[in-house]
């Protein structure tokens, strides 16, 4: 409960945050937590995130660290700032022999022609020096409080994982947004690094699990039905894209599916059985993204950015006014009907997630690096 300048009685809500990856698209979030932050009725407990929406997280909780909620709005317009001016890098700047190709083609294009590892030898990410002069990784480990999951792909195995607030670094928030086809690996321990889109996207399942949070806002970014049949070249890889990075998300769901229909109407036991009692939201991107051209995720030209900040924030503040008296109490989201229901006549049928618990459990840590 909090005390208001006319001496009433609020009662404070605390909200866990789960944030999809989208490259600039991430802008559209932006615009979510800036409005979130402005309600300082919300609290926010555990936050997990994954490549765009790890930018944005590490961003938010570094202005949290080492301010207040209006530095944490700053921080957040100051780290799309300089994403904008990085735009999209310089392809003289990586490799001087590619002038000709800088001059008529973007990173994306190239990209589909060489490895980074050819046009980009000494690994340039100007996302590296923007976390740089806009993180503070220190105060924000040593900050005490709410978790942060930032999810990576261990390349040898496919596995996620999840980076905790303790061992955050620039290299970390490096590897979950770290597209293969544009960027080196990040190693990590002498582990290499992808994008966390290839494997939690974001993690729901061990906010569900771990956080003393009850409530858990997902923010998605990418589209799950597209109305036509891709038959470009460009249209089937900008698909074949988004049907890997949504992927991980449906599986996610799948697990806290199989845990909700195997619990019943009996009080579920055991290490899952928080999934069966935490409560689901969302605010969806998709209607506003759709309209965008894939290729402006990796485009963030300032009126797009700024456009999709501001249908971010419109998305926040139509979701409080909606749903500000559901935190607490109950979903205000089915999570199977909006990302399984059928929407169409040929649609294949919800698939029975019958051995996704037993795919959660089973889960293991990445394994060490031999030695020998």
């Amino acid at each position: 409960m909090r005390i208001t300048q006319r001496g009433l009685l609020r009662k404070r809500i605390e909200l866990n945050l789960a944030l999809q990856g989208g490259g600039a698209h991430g802008a559209f979030t932006w615009g979510v937590l800036d409005r979130l932050l402005e309600d300082e009725r919300l609290d926010f407990g555990w936050i997990s995130a994954t490549s765009a929406g790890a930018v944005n997280a590490v961003a938010m909780a570094s202005g949290l660290a080492t301010g207040s909620r209006q530095t944490a709005r700053e921080n957040l317009f100051k780290v799309w700032q300089a994403v904008h001016k990085s735009g999209v890098p310089d392809l003289t700047r990586i490799n001087p022999f590619l002038y000709g190709l800088s001059r008529s083609n973007s990173l994306a294009q190239v990209a589909t022609l060489w490895s980074p590892y050819e046009f980009n030898p000494l690994g340039f990410d100007p996302l590296r020096r923007i976390l740089a002069d806009h993180v503070d990784f220190e105060a924000l480990r040593a900050k005490p409080g709410s978790e942060l999951l930032i999810a990576a792909t261990h390349v040898p195995t496919g596995r996620a994982r999840l980076f905790r607030r303790a061992e955050l670094t620039i290299e970390a928030v490096l590897a979950s947004a770290c597209l293969p086809t544009v960027h080196h690996a990040v190693e990590i321990d002498g582990a290499a690094y992808w994008d966390g889109g290839f494997s939690a996207n974001p993690d729901l399942v061990t906010v569900a699990v771990e956080s003393p949070v009850a409530d858990t806002l997902l923010v998605t970014l990418s589209a799950l039905v597209i109305d036509e049949h891709p038959m470009s070249v460009r249209d089937i890889s900008n698909h074949a894209t988004r049907l890997t990075f949504n992927a991980p998300l449906l599986r996610e769901v799948e697990i806290i599916n199989a845990v909700r229909e195997t619990a019943g109407a009996i009080l579920p036991k055991g290490r899952l059985a928080p999934i069966a009692r935490h409560r689901f939201h969302l605010i969806d991107a998709s209607p506003v993204t759709a309209n965008l051209s894939p290729e402006t995720t990796m485009k963030p030209e300032w009126s797009t950015i700024t456009y999709l900040h501001g249908a971010g924030r419109s998305a926040a503040d139509a979701w409080l006014a909606a749903n500000r008296t559901a935190i607490g109490k109950f979903e205000s989201v089915d999570l199977a009907r909006h990302f399984f229901g059928r929407t169409s006549a040929s649609a294949p049928p919800v698939p029975v997630p019958s051995r996704r618990i037993a795919e959660y459990e089973g889960r293991t840590k990445i394994p060490a690096k031999r030695t020998s």
